[in-house]
This record gives structure tokens, sequence and C-alpha cells, in this order.
């Protein structure tokens, strides 16, 4: 049965399907979700890359940033770092290697664990850090630890992206029904919980318009406060605020895309092209919040890594370039990371901390460019 079948059979026996399900299972089913079938998506060669694809210095940079995290919450004798949703593990081998070479107590502290649901990602992530986790340095699991007892770092990168979301327009909330072989969408009155997500961190659509509830991500950071019990969260995402919504942007984002190409249309090929929807740094701040985690800056990538990098020019970029095209090379990718053509302005940074010294943590070189 192809994913496609197993969708069509869903509606069938319940009638219309929420967006948010619909796109759960695109991205997540077990068996033929997007995720689960497709290990090789990341990278050039495939259907879109994170910065960790661009360049090493992304990790580094992260690594320099950590360092002053965990100084920050007192030099701890352990440190997690939860990474979510990490890919094919090239962050957190960045990371560890460059922490390994240049902030060796820091190294010495800290534990990876590695939170991936996709069984043939975990797959990946083994093969790549497999010297890691033979030595105990890093782990891999399939969900959130219940409860974070030592700090921690938790970090998601292009994570909260991809998490399913409700679809509401000036008709009601979008389902999907089935009619004739095809895929259509059908309306239904608006949950209270969106109404409510709509009035408190978002816009209510204007006629033709489309807006994203982002309740699972909602939830999911609910849960990263509740289980973080002292540390950090650093989100990097692509988003909006609620501000950018009232100013009229930011509607409708949700997007399809399958080898690096803006696909027609989420109902194409379900499980074979990622669906993605910008963040609401807004309400994910909000509900981070509520958990007891205290906002520290929301940046764009380009003041955050730019903060980090200044302290030594970027060296941490260049060490390993020997040749001039080879820092021809390099210029050209940390380009790409830092600067509105590429990924510096489109992607945001939001940082929270919980039980840590407010002042400390406002001088972390990352947020010095929000200052």
């Amino acid at each position: 049965m192809s994913l496609r079948q197993k969708i069509e059979e869903e509606i069938r026996r319940c009638g219309p399907i929420p967006f948010s399900r619909y796109m759960e299972m695109c991205l997540y089913d077990a068996d033929l979700g997007y995720y689960a079938a497709h290990a090789e998506q990341f990278g050039k060669a495939g259907d879109f890359y994170t910065s960790s694809d661009v360049h090493a210095v992304f990790g580094r940079l992260l690594a320099r940033q950590f360092d002053e995290m965990w100084r920050a919450l007192g030099s701890p004798a352990a440190l997690k770092i939860v990474e979510l949703g990490p890919g094919r593990g090239l962050f957190a081998q960045d990371v560890l290697d460059w922490a390994e070479k240049k902030f060796s107590e820091f190294f010495a502290a800290a534990r990876y664990v590695l939170v991936e649901a996709s069984p043939a990602l975990r797959a990946r992530l083994g093969e790549t850090l497999q010297r890691r986790i033979a030595t105990g340095k890093a782990e891999i699991r399939n969900e959130l630890p219940a409860q974070v007892a030592e700090p921690a770092i938790v970090f998601a990168n292009e994570f909260f992206d991809a998490l399913p979301v409700e679809v509401i327009s000036h008709r009601g909330e979008l389902g999907i029904g089935c009619e004739q072989g095809r895929f259509v969408e059908t309306f239904v009155p608006p949950s209270a919980e969106a109404l409510q997500y709509l009035d408190r961190y978002s816009v209510h659509p204007e006629p033709g318009e489309r807006v994203e509830a982002t309740l699972r991500a909602q939830r999911y950071m609910g849960n990263i406060a509740q289980r973080l019990q002292r540390g950090f969260v650093v989100v990097i995402d692509y988003g909006y605020t609620r501000e950018e919504q009232l100013a009229g942007r930011h509607r409708g984002t949700v997007t399809a895309f399958r080898r690096h190409s803006v696909s027609a249309s989420p109902y194409e090929a379900p499980g074979e092209q990622d669906i993605t929807a910008h963040v609401n740094f807004t309400a994910l701040q909000e509900a981070g919040k509520a958990g007891g985690l205290e906002p520290l800056a929301l940046l764009t990538q380009a003041q955050f890594l730019m903060g980090i990098g200044e302290v030594n020019q970027f060296a941490d970029a260049f060490e390993e370039a020997r040749l001039p095209q080879e820092q021809a090379k390099v210029a050209l990718q940390l380009k790409h990371l830092v600067t509105p053509a590429g990924m510096g302005e489109s992607f945001h940074v939001l940082v929270m901390g919980k039980g840590v010294d407010l002042e400390s943590a406002r001088q972390l070189s990352g947020l010095k460019f929000a200052r």
C-alpha cells in the first residue's frame, strides 16, 4: 500500500482529516513518511540543506557559544547538549570535533544527546557518530528525555518548521478529503484552541488568506520548558513574529520542497516531498515562558553568528584554509550563512534560559547585537 492509499483509507474511514494530520502522515508515517523513507534528503543532492551542510563553521561557532553557555552555568562537571531533529548528524560532529580541539574543559563535561524519531535517520546518525557513541560521548534517542536533571543546552535547528500545523482561512479550519482519487480541501469551524491561538499570537485571516496555528510546536516547546531543569534553549529557524503578521507578512506559509525547488502542491507525491511552515516565534516564546523559560534574545541568524565570530574574526572558519582559493571558498560559504541574500536574515534565533544568571547569560557573544 502506498502512502497516498493509506491516507485515502483513513479519510474513507474517518471522513476529512485535519491538515495537521495529513502533514503528519506525509512526513512521519513510520513506514512511508518522508523522514522515515528518505534518509538521503539532506544536503545539496537532496531536497534541501541546512546550515551544517554549508560549512563546518556553523557547528564550530555554536561550539564556541555552547562553551560560553557552559561557563555561564558555572562550568558544571556534566552538561547535556540535546539536539532535536539532528538530520545526518553533521552539526553534532562539527560541534564535538571543534570542542575537543579548542574547548577541552567544555568537551570533557559535555554529553551529546540526539533526538530523532525516524528509524532511518537514527541508523544514519549511528554511522556518522559511531566513534562518539562508542566512547559514550554521544547517544541517540527517539524522543525528548522525560526529564533533564543536569544542566543542559537544548538546540533545535530547522526542527519546529517541520512540525504539523493547523491551517485556518476565513472559511474555517482546513481539512483534507478525497474525491475521485484526488485530495480535496474542505473547511469546518475552527476549534476553540485554534481561535484562542489566533487571538493571542497570530491574526485572523482576511478573505482569500490563510494562516497557520502552530499548536504542535506550542506543545513541544511547553514540554521542553517543563523537562529542562536548568540551562538554555536555542531555536534557529525561518519564521516571524506576531507584529510582522499584523503588518501583513507571513500569512499562508505552508510550503512543499522537492530537490531544492518549491513544489506546486503539498498534495502531490505524499511522502516524497518535504512540507514546512514558518515558525511563529511570538507563540513559541510565550509557550517557553509558560513553562518557566526566560526570554534572552530574538535576533537574526546574521546577528547571532556575527556576534560569536567577531570574537576572533571568524578564525574558526578560516583556520584550515591554507590556499587563497580555499580561503575564497570559505568566505563564500560564510557569506551564505550571514548575509540577507543567504540564510542570514530569513533565519531567526530564539535564545531562552532557565535557572541561569540573567546578567551572565545576556553577556553571551551571540547576543551582542541583540543588546
